[in-house]
């Protein structure tokens, strides 16, 4: 049955999305396949591996404490159910939004492909959450150190799940994975699948504040490299099994379907390499750890199956996805490939649990210097300018998404211009600022001395917020991308879709109207500063990265509002953009004004913490603080205006030139037009003789 004949069946029927039961997409016959069996004993097979592998490394004999064999023993199996689940789910949800065909009588509702995938992903959630919410109870026994029928645990399995920060990550998990599910079973719009695939990746996000990722020397590139490591992994596997499952049902788009997961592939594949190099030197003394230590020697078979993979996805790429092009009914080779790596994968993915719960090499735990420990690397010596312009300790994450933001617009440029088409070095070079931008903001000086002084943290905050983000929006970046990357033709979604979508969005309109955009990109100062927000991100990871990313992208809306010459919703009249810079721009001033003049100081548990306690020059460098928003904010501010007359300047003369256009071609006929009007009605009317 073709792709189309099943869109057909299925809008006739209006099928709704019934209460999930098992299906068996495999055979005729009615039993699971061959390939089916195999993947359904990928878990059992991780979950022996993780228990081998801890045995291995000693995990249950450096237990401080003994909760229970149960608990000791449970936790890790429930960890490889969560993990398998996790990707199943996370796989078919990003298949359904970006690689399976569409239909075409109604682009917005699920074809019956993507149906069909949130159909097992309604299942494989419900597994997901389950082991969730066992994870969260195994967890609170591990912390407490007893049994699940103790008293103890009965008492203090709440304080645990609502006051510590372990038990907070799970409840956020737990509470992103019912979110997806309700979305699921409520609605076959794709809109709100993409959504639900969105809410299933944030549901990883807070599993890397555990482990031995947060409290630690290094916690912020810990953190972050598990992020990057779980969301690779998870689309990357998840994604295989995916089109394992689902290849019947993309009929004779399989070809196409294979070719665009081998793309996202390509990026998990870099996403686990970058990240898994970058836990590995966190953790290890050095390379000869890897054939030394028994943690080293779970390290060194991970890397092994990971450039295996990476040669089968290669094999794959130049053997297996042109044979399907070819005979798109002949898939015997690509299930075999395909089921053989999830194999791997499933193992990689065991020995990833045992890591995770074993005691690596080098101990993780905070330096003995406290201030070196709060902030997560040595602490610097006083600031100077050389040491601010020249100071360097690198993001990780960050430096990865300036490289990739800074690379793929190059790409599109070359691509552009090799096919004739012009692309001005006037949006280039302001992009490629940014970029550089973003580096230094968070891997310079102001990353460096951002939590040691206030003066300097607001000289970040300035940076992200006020000169990033207007380089960024002069580079133009939607319309380069709509003008170079492909359309699909098949109604499915792919980046350029996506973009319209979202550009065109009725959040994007709310977003991007101008007393919106100045209300987040001004009212952001108070809610940050005289809230709990300031000291969270001087604390915590997570308040960290959300300060960085909500500056970024608060300052890129209102400066799109302002000079943005991307698509999307109608922007401003020119003289209501400029009376919205100013008003702004006063508003800041206030602000600055207000940090100079204040008495308190903010954040003042964090600063005692580093050992500064001299209320007079915590006061100061809050005044300098509150000059520095003043002043850095001007500068911009008034580049910004004269951008702003100069493109209501051209704007004007591309409208006069239409004009004289259209008056050239027409020969004059609207000016003719109104001057006869004029005549007429200069022209007194003849009055009738009364009869």
């Amino acid at each position: 049955m073709t792709d189309q004949i099943e869109d057909l069946h299925f809008e006739t029927k209006q099928m709704k999305l019934p209460s999930p039961r098992p299906s068996r997409p495999e055979g005729s016959s009615g039993g699971p396949s061959v390939a089916v069996i195999v993947l359904m004993a990928c878990i059992p097979v991780g979950v022996v591996l993780a228990l081998l592998a801890m045995f291995f490394t000693g995990a249950f004999a450096q237990l401080l404490s003994d909760p229970g064999l149960v608990v000791t023993r449970g936790f890790p199996m429930v960890s490889a159910v969560f993990d398998g689940s996790a990707a199943v789910t996370i796989g078919l949800l990003v298949l359904s939004a970006v690689v399976l065909p569409g239909q075409k009588k109604d682009p917005r509702s699920a074809s019956f492909s993507q149906w069909y995938a949130t159909k097992w992903a309604v299942w494989s959630g419900l597994v997901w959450l389950v082991s969730a919410v066992a994870s969260l109870m195994f967890q609170a026994a591990t912390s407490l150190s007893v049994g699940f029928t103790t008293t103890t645990f009965r008492s203090q399995f709440f304080f645990v799940a609502f006051q510590l920060e372990i038990g907070q990550t799970w409840l956020v998990t737990i509470g992103c994975i019912a979110v997806a599910l309700v979305i699921l079973l409520s609605t076959k719009n794709v809109s709100w699948l993409a959504t639900a695939a969105v809410f299933a990746l944030f549901a990883l996000l807070p599993l890397s504040l555990s482990g031995h990722s947060a409290g630690t020397d290094e916690h912020v590139n810990a953190v972050n490299s598990l992020a990057m490591h779980l969301v690779g992994v998870t689309v990357w596997m998840g994604g295989l099994i995916a089109v394992i499952l689902l290849r019947k049902k993309a009929g004779k788009h399989l070809a196409t379907v294979v070719s665009r997961y081998s793309t996202l592939a390509i990026w998990a594949f870099a996403f686990v390499a970058f990240s898994g190099v970058i836990n590995a030197s966190l953790r290890l003394t050095g390379p000869a750890d890897l054939f030394t230590t028994n943690y080293g020697l779970l390290i060194t078979v991970k890397s092994l199956i990971l450039i295996g993979l990476g040669v089968a996805g290669y094999l794959q790429r130049r053997s297996i996805i042109p044979r399907l092009v070819r005979e798109p009914t002949r898939s015997r080779a690509f299930v075999r490939l395909a089921v053989s790596e999830v194999v791997f994968m499933s193992i990689a993915m065991g020995l990833s649990v045992a890591l995770s719960k074993s005691a690596p090499p080098v101990p993780q735990t905070a330096d003995a210097d406290t201030r070196s420990g709060l902030i997560g690397f040595p602490y610097p010596k006083p600031v100077t300018l050389e040491r601010f312009l020249f100071g360097f300790h690198p993001d990780y994450m960050f430096i990865a998404i300036a490289l990739i933001m800074a690379g793929l617009y190059i790409v599109g440029v070359v691509k552009l211009r090799r096919r004739g088409d012009t692309w001005s070095w006037g949006r280039t070079v302001p992009w490629l600022f940014g970029c550089f931008g973003l580096f230094f903001a968070t891997s310079g000086g102001p990353s460096v001395y951002g939590a040691v002084n206030f003066s300097t943290h607001m000289i970040q905050h300035m940076v992200l917020m006020m000169y990033v983000p207007p380089l960024l929006v002069l580079g133009a970046p939607i319309l380069l991308a709509l003008r170079t990357l492909p359309k699909r033709r098949d109604n499915s979604r792919g980046p350029r879709e996506w973009l319209l979508i979202l550009t065109h969005s009725r959040y994007a309109t709310f977003i991007t109207n101008p007393v919106v955009a100045a209300v987040i990109f001004a009212g952001s100062l108070v809610a940050f500063y005289w809230t709990g927000w300031f000291q969270a991100s001087l604390q915590t990871h997570p308040g960290h990265l959300i300060m960085e990313i909500h500056f970024l992208l608060a300052g890129y809306v209102f400066f799109f509002v302002l000079i943005g010459v991307d698509p999307g919703p109608k922007r401003p009249p020119y003289p209501l953009r400029l009376i919205l810079l100013m008003a702004t721009l006063a508003f800041h001033a206030f602000f600055g004004l207000a940090l100079m003049s204040g008495t308190d100081i903010l954040a003042v548990d964090w600063w005692h913490a580093l050992g500064k306690t001299n209320y007079q020059e915590l006061l100061n460098d809050q005044h300098t603080g509150g000059a520095i928003a003043w002043g850095a904010g001007e500068f911009p501010t008034v580049l910004i205006a004269l951008m702003v007359v100069r493109q209501w300047v051209r704007t004007d003369e591309r409208i006069a030139k239409r004009y004289d256009r259209k008056a050239d071609n027409d020969e004059d006929a609207e000016l003719r037009a109104y001057n006869e009007h004029l005549q007429q009605m200069a022209t007194p009317r003849r009055r009738e003789p009364l009869e």
